[in-house]
């Protein structure tokens, strides 16, 4: 997440002599180097790799020792199969259903009793009558009044499943997020108890979404589990492609800004691009999801510091492309058909060495744009740059990108609600109706453009950051330069709900929306 300082630029006579301007960036490679690196190059996750480098001085073997002590403790990715998560629709007497726990979304209104204290609703009513009155016992003297959070379990015998629950869905849910936690309140419950199977039934079925959207809900279930592009592209061979670009390609193609932050990372970069084409018929819309990837943000030389930087955190910069291919997976699950979308992730590190972007150097975007680097720490929108550039060269119609980008729309919107930027209001309102089936809080801000007066440089088309008020209007102005005008674009900056602080965990968020949009994308098409 970048941090907008608003520290004005030196004054250009105190660096005139100084300065490097770079239209692109190369590693430098010392004879001797060995570098110990992962096997998988197109591993997205934070991986941690050691050099050692040819000492000539006396304190070679004690530099030695340094280096090989400094490699123990560190974490590193443990290996893990994630559990597989299988759904089935069935229609079956739930009183009969075998099983670990039958899991009972209720409303208040569900709840209502007759004057002899016995369920009026017909599923609890049936469920209790096997139990001999447990269930309305049980949730009298427990208070249970259908809240949403509220739930209780109870081990009984009389039904096929060995527990039975109910789980609180308030008074009568209009949105997906008492739904939501309906799936988090029976993952608890499936837990604390080592079930294996569980069966989930409504109370009342009013609203509850088409035999069609199981399979959706069934793919944004495990998408968030998306690892990295090139399993995904393997998975998905019949309707994905994938290309990978290291340091050497994307120089070609003189992504200047982001190999500038890519500069200093003993990690390689590498420019993930997948494609999905569906199985058979037209193409009548193409998409593109640009994700950001910054791998770990140390923040460069205007490194993070402080109370509040936050900087332990800083796995979670790679949050939006973590939504992007928790998609691509989601729809190589669904296959729709119609559509074409392109998922983008310019990956790296932001770190600092000699071979380091500085405060003061001036990058070339691939679309010819020249940027004053004022601030290391605000890389997300270098990179973004050429990844937006770089997906408007693939003829697509619409681009969305996510990124947790500025401290500033956390301020702004708190830890729950995303920020939306965008010149076009029919994108906007795409994704906001896309938004409202998924759950996922999204405000509109607005793009002022007299907030670019800001961005002026003396010695380039415009510096990185600008000051410190309106930070997130002025980050959007600038990704708005590396996007044709031709292309209706929508950045959304998620630096707020990437991250669950209560839980320590990170939330997928994004995924839903964007798997919605999407497939309404695609019906449109069809």
């Amino acid at each position: 997440m970048e941090e907008d300082e608003g520290h004005p630029p030196p004054p250009y006579s105190t660096i005139s002599n100084k300065r490097k301007t770079y239209d692109k960036f190369k590693r430098h490679e010392s004879k001797g180097r060995t570098t110990l690196s992962s096997p998988s190059l197109t591993r997205l996750a934070s991986r941690l790799h050691f050099a050692a480098f040819p000492l000539r001085s006396t304190t070679r073997k004690l530099m030695s020792q340094t280096l090989a002590r400094a490699t123990l403790g560190l974490t590193h990715p443990t290996n893990m199969e994630n559990p597989k998560i299988y759904f089935t629709a069935m229609d079956v007497d739930v009183t009969q259903w075998k099983g670990d726990i039958l899991a009972v979304g209720v409303t208040e209104k569900d709840l209502a009793k007759d004057a002899k204290s016995r369920f009026e609703n017909v599923i609890l009513s049936k469920i209790d009558s096997k139990l001999g009155g447990l269930l309305a016992e049980a949730s009298s003297e427990e208070d249970f009044s259908g809240k949403v959070g509220q739930s209780t379990v109870l081990r009984i015998t009389g039904l096929g499943s060995k527990r039975v629950g109910l789980i609180g869905l308030g008074q009568s849910p209009s949105t997906p997020a008492p739904f939501k936690g309906l799936g988090e309140a029976v993952v608890a419950a499936a837990k604390s108890s080592q079930a294996s199977t569980v069966a989930i039934v409504l109370a009342s079925s009013e609203g509850l979404s088409a035999q069609s959207k199981l399979s959706t809900a069934y793919a944004i279930a495990s998408g968030v589990l998306a690892e990295e592009a090139a399993k995904i592209a393997s998975t998905y061979s019949d309707v994905f492609t994938a290309k990978i670009l290291d340091a050497k390609q994307c120089e070609e193609l003189k992504m200047g800004s982001y190999l500038g932050v890519a500069a200093a990372s003993a990690n390689p970069p590498h420019f993930i691009h997948l494609c999905y084409k569906p199985l058979s018929g037209p193409v009548n819309v193409k998409l593109a999801l640009v994700g950001k990837g910054l791998t770990f943000d140390s923040g460069g030389y205007n490194i993070k510091t402080g109370p509040g930087c936050s900087i332990e955190l800083m796995k979670f910069d790679m949050g939006g492309s973590a939504a992007v291919l928790g998609t691509a997976k989601a729809l190589g699950q669904i296959k729709p058909l119609g559509v074409e979308v392109h998922f983008i992730v310019a990956a790296c590190e932001n770190m600092i060495s000699g071979t380091g972007m500085r405060p003061g150097d001036i990058v070339t975007a691939s679309n010819g744009k020249t940027i004053e680097v004022n601030n290391t720490d605000a890389e997300g929108r270098l990179t973004l740059a050429d990844a937006l550039v770089y997906a408007c060269n693939q003829g697509v119609e619409k681009i969305i990108d996510l990124a947790t980008l500025t401290g500033a729309c956390v301020v702004a919107l708190g830890p729950s609600i995303a920020g939306v930027f965008t010149p076009s209001d029919d994108l906007a309102k795409e994704v906001f109706e896309a938004s409202d089936v998924s759950g996922e809080k999204l405000w509109r801000l607005p793009l002022e453009e007299s907030y670019w007066e800001s961005m002026k440089s003396g010695v380039a088309d415009m510096v990185n950051t600008g000051g410190r008020q309106g930070g997130a209007i002025i980050a959007a102005l600038f990704l708005k330069q590396f996007v044709d005008e031709k292309v209706q674009w929508m950045h959304i900056d998620m630096a707020g709900p990437v991250w669950n602080d209560k839980k320590r965990s990170a939330t997928g968020f994004g995924i839903a929306t964007l798997v919605e949009w999407v497939l309404k994308n695609a019906s449109n098409a069809n």
